[in-house]
């Protein structure tokens, strides 16, 4: 029962950061045309980072074990123990201590202001140049849409789990 609630805990844990990714994202459009904030420049794009919580496996290292056949003898054998009415017990591939995905920090994107030249503007330098913010639109929306399928994912695999333990619990009764 406990595999089912850490799982459902990953995918709860990805669903509130990718919806605070969307957000940031929102936010980010909403000031793309912002050259004065209350700190006096433009607006800085915003960037979320996120970290796994837990085990510090890599792909590369589940890739391997897979390759090797690991992974599935590991299978095999809960599955024969299933049929047989015991339950083998081992330690996941990725590690015992997966705990889902954090937002570590939400940091400010360094790399330059868009200089438009537009002497008409009140925030124009001397040059009358006016500093626009490093927000890329079509970064944002890309993004947006990376983080809207990643959020799917996740909506996906919490359902799975939840419909799974739901059998389980269906064939204990």
């Amino acid at each position: 029962m406990s595999t089912y609630l850490k799982s459902l805990d990953i995918s709860g844990s990805g669903l509130t950061a990718q919806k605070l990714r969307l957000d940031i994202i929102s936010q980010n459009i909403a000031n793309a045309e912002v050259t004065r904030t209350a700190n006096g420049g433009p607006y800085r794009r915003k960037v979320p980072v996120l970290k796994s919580e837990g085990s510090t496996v890599r792909f590369k290292d589940v890739l391997e074990a897979a390759k090797e056949g690991r992974l599935v003898d590991r299978v095999h054998r809960r599955l024969e123990a299933a049929s047989e009415g015991e339950i083998y017990h081992t330690q996941y591939p990725l590690g015992d201590d997966l705990k889902g995905v954090k937002v570590e920090s939400i940091i400010e994107d360094q790399t330059e202001f868009v200089p438009v030249y537009d002497p008409n503007h009140p925030d124009a330098n001397e040059d009358g140049y006016v500093m626009y913010p490093n927000v890329d639109i079509t970064q944002e929306i890309i993004d947006a849409m990376n983080a809207s399928r990643t959020y799917e994912a996740n909506i996906t695999a919490y359902n799975a789990v939840k419909q799974m333990l739901q059998q389980a619990m269906d064939m204990k009764l």
